[in-house]
């Protein structure tokens, strides 16, 4: 069976080459990647200003891949978390957030994860593989779709995704090639036309490829941070072994973004771990020489998981602190909780559900 070229996996100027291969002008590349992510189009027949042959030579060579037929579960507030099948039967999860004037989607970047950050379930998964572009670009498309095909009386927001952050499943600058590509999909006018100010890529700090991030893409860089000293947060993210705080802090100072633009900092508060004033006072010291913002993320229990949330009082204290040392400080609402969509929760069924067996079991200890 002929294997056939994913167009979807292409960016722009990769399209251009692969239709020059194929003995056609650069122009209709051009033509394809316009039609690629309008909605509705599924087949090449469809691309209507392109000639009955090309379209033929492509059908032949050439596929539009889609996410169809997730499982879906909707939350009390809103929120939507879509299971999206991949094609060797891998399950990845995707989450609407929509709020009245934007529909924010946490896409996923890899099937699991192999960063081990012991307060987030989908470190239970393991490391399965990476996302290809068109299986990053593709979870925007579907949740466009679904937004699209709502009634207008059901819709929350828009009837388009308005911002994307890479805030799921997986570790994205461990995909970098693949991030790099469906970022460049996703600003292509001709693309999916988001603009990098809507767009933003978390990690937990790989080091070495966060300059590369910076110096491809005008994205938004957001560091998963969550402790202010290098042995609680190798306890809570072991990658800080490789790369410990002192290292990160300055390549964040190093990396490349233009002045108006500033670092998202996000620290999940864990109760009696990393939420003392003193936390908050050094956390304001080691970050005073970087263009920041800080997110304080209330923990999002999971099964079989030992950590707790902190109480709103000390969020608050905390956040008082930080805000007294002159930083822009949010408290992010968790959001999609009661159906394990909220930061950190995301994973397979089977890996949920083995970590509420092994909760029940210890309670009857």
């Amino acid at each position: 069976m002929k294997i056939k070229t994913d167009l979807r996996n292409l960016t722009q100027d990769e399209i251009v080459a692969y239709v020059e291969s194929l003995g056609q002008p650069a122009f209709r590349g051009r033509q394809i990647m316009s039609w690629l992510y309008r909605p509705g189009i599924s087949q090449f027949s469809e691309m209507t200003d392109l000639a009955k042959e090309f379209r033929n030579l492509l059908t032949e060579n050439a596929r539009i891949s889609h996410l169809e037929d997730p499982i879906l579960e909707r939350s009390s507030d809103g929120c939507v978390k879509f299971g999206f099948t991949l094609d060797d039967g891998q399950m990845i999860e995707t989450v609407l957030i929509p709020e009245p004037d934007r529909n924010t989607l946490c896409v996923s970047s890899q099937v699991g994860c192999a960063m081990n950050c012991s307060f987030c379930l989908t470190a239970t998964m393991g490391f399965i593989r990476n996302l290809t572009p068109s299986e990053i670009v593709g979870q925007v498309c579907a949740v466009g779709d679904f937004l699209r095909a709502q009634p207008e009386a059901e819709r929350i927001g828009p009837d388009k995704v308005t911002n994307v952050v890479f805030m799921g499943m997986g570790e994205p600058l461990n995909n970098l090639e693949n991030l790099l590509k469906a970022l460049s999909i996703l600003t292509e006018q001709r693309g999916l036309d988001l603009t990098n100010r809507r767009i933003t890529v978390s990690t937990c700090g790989i080091v070495p490829k966060m300059r590369l991030l910076g110096e491809n893409s005008d994205a938004n860089l957001a560091i998963s941070l969550h402790a202010i000293d290098d042995v609680t947060r190798s306890r809570l993210m072991p990658i800080n072994e490789r790369y410990p705080l002192d290292e990160l802090l300055a390549a964040c100072r190093d990396f490349p973004m233009p002045k108006r633009k500033r670092i998202m900092f996000e620290y999940i508060l864990l109760k009696g771990i990393n939420d003392s004033d003193a936390a908050a006072h050094e956390l304001a010291r080691k970050l005073r020489d970087i263009p920041c913002k800080i997110n304080l993320l209330p923990y999002n229990e999971s099964p079989g998981i030992p950590y707790k949330s902190t109480p709103m009082p000390r969020i608050l204290s905390f956040q008082k602190i930080l805000m007294d040392a002159n930083y822009s400080v949010f408290i992010r609402n968790s959001r999609g909780t009661d159906i394990s969509a909220a930061c950190g929760q995301l994973a397979k069924k089977e890996e949920r559900k083995q970590q509420e067996q092994t909760t029940s079991v210890l309670a009857g200890q």
